[in-house]
């Protein structure tokens, strides 16, 4: 294939600023801000200044789990960033799944709401991509990644990562518009694949419902055998969740979410090696989201659920592979590095998990264990927009077969 019109690559993407925490420079942090152990039980739900952003990564840190928040006050971002060496690259799942097609020999085209000198040097030559920014505009985000074990004692507080993950904070006014360019239904008259993300980043419900009935309205043009794709993330806004299920869910033939976003449709933890506790999230989840199919990629493995699982076998697998090699190399990851980590074995739990949930599901589902990996220092940023980017690269050369 060397169209890039055929895959369409939406909606927002963004500068990103990434780091990863210390214990020194969070120690500190606490200790400057009189921070006890009490404010991480519940966070604040607002993240106003630097402080609460400490408290907000803290709690995080305790669980081991992930999140996006926006950042009322956005000087906070650079001043934390500031604290710690960090490198500037680009982010947002359709950019980041648009880069990886490009490394994969798939084209694509990105539409972006905003461009600027960064973006333009950091995206692969030769990448198509629209804007509906009318002018440049930087608003970088803040990624910060923090490994299993980063321990932080200061004051009455001492908590030790259960997990490696990744927090993003954001103060973007361009990805909060969210605004679409008029040519997009011409665009999408051509594609095979359309990957739909960034709604998550919109704060004002009346301009989102706007927003949304413009997209149905371009995306009347899509040809009918074309899969839309759409991937999840933590709502700015989580009563918002549930506006953009309820104005696309019919016209979505994958819908994708991680392990966090799972939970907290749930309100419940749910232990992702236990069959039985995963078949009925995935029972309850199918039921709250009843998209055609549900894509749950985690850090055991990977799953798709619903009538056309089988369907979705080499996406899954390709998306855990290069998932996988991100996690341990990183961006700079390279052809032999995937060779050698798809000749790497599974992870003997989630195998056996993975046959215990088919047994008890059946057809409706189809699981991919994960990679058994042990990863001193491991990039957790990027993880799902990489599974997307291998999951829509297999797919197009699917169709193409």
């Amino acid at each position: 294939m060397a169209d890039a019109s055929r895959v369409v690559l939406g909606l927002g993407g963004c500068v990103d600023q990434e780091l990863t925490l210390t214990a020194d420079v969070l120690e500190r942090l606490v200790t400057d801000y009189g921070i006890a152990a009490a404010e991480l039980a519940a966070p604040p739900s607002a993240v106003h200044g630097e402080r609460d952003l400490v408290v907000s990564i803290l709690g995080y840190v305790a669980q081991g789990r992930g999140g996006e928040h926006f950042v009322a006050a956005a000087p906070a971002l650079e001043t934390f960033a500031g604290r710690f060496p960090h490198r500037t690259t680009l982010g947002g799942t359709s950019v980041r799944a648009g880069i990886l097609l490009s490394r994969l020999g798939v084209p694509s085209t990105l539409h972006l709401v905003s461009v600027n000198d960064t973006v333009r040097r950091l995206l692969p030559a030769g990448t198509a991509y629209v804007s509906s920014g009318v002018a440049d505009t930087y608003h970088p985000h803040l990624i910060v990644q923090y490994h299993q074990g980063l321990r932080i004692r200061a004051g009455d507080i001492d908590v030790t990562a259960p997990f490696p993950n990744r927090l993003i904070y954001v103060n973007d006014p361009a990805n909060s518009a969210l605004l679409l360019t008029g040519d997009l239904g011409d665009r999408l008259g051509h594609a095979d694949v359309f990957l739909i993300s960034g709604f998550n980043a919109m704060r004002d419900a009346a301009e989102l419902d706007r927003r949304l009935a413009e997209l149905r309205a371009h995306m009347r043009r899509l040809p009918p055998a074309a899969v839309t794709y759409f991937e999840d993330a933590a709502y700015h806004e989580p009563g918002f969740s549930r506006r953009v299920r309820d104005a696309l869910l019919d016209a979505i033939d994958v819908y994708g979410l991680n392990e966090d976003e799972l939970q907290s449709y749930l309100g419940r933890s749910v232990d992702l090696l236990s069959a039985d506790q995963v078949a009925d999230a995935l029972t309850a989840v199918h039921a709250l989201i009843p998209a055609p199919t549900l894509v749950l990629h985690t850090k055991y493995w990977a799953a798709a659920f619903g009538t056309n699982a089988r369907r979705y076998a080499d996406a899954l697998d390709t998306g855990t592979l290069l998932a996988a090699t991100r996690y341990a190399h990183g961006d700079d990851f390279t052809d032999a590095d995937v060779d050698r980590l798809r000749r790497q074995p599974r992870r003997p739990e989630s195998v056996a998990f993975a046959a215990a949930l088919h047994e008890r599901l059946g057809d409706r589902v189809h699981c991919v264990p994960g990679f058994a990996l042990d990863v001193a220092s491991p990039t957790t940023i990027g993880l799902g927009d990489t599974f997307v980017g291998g999951f829509l690269a297999a797919l197009v050369r699917q169709e193409e077969r």
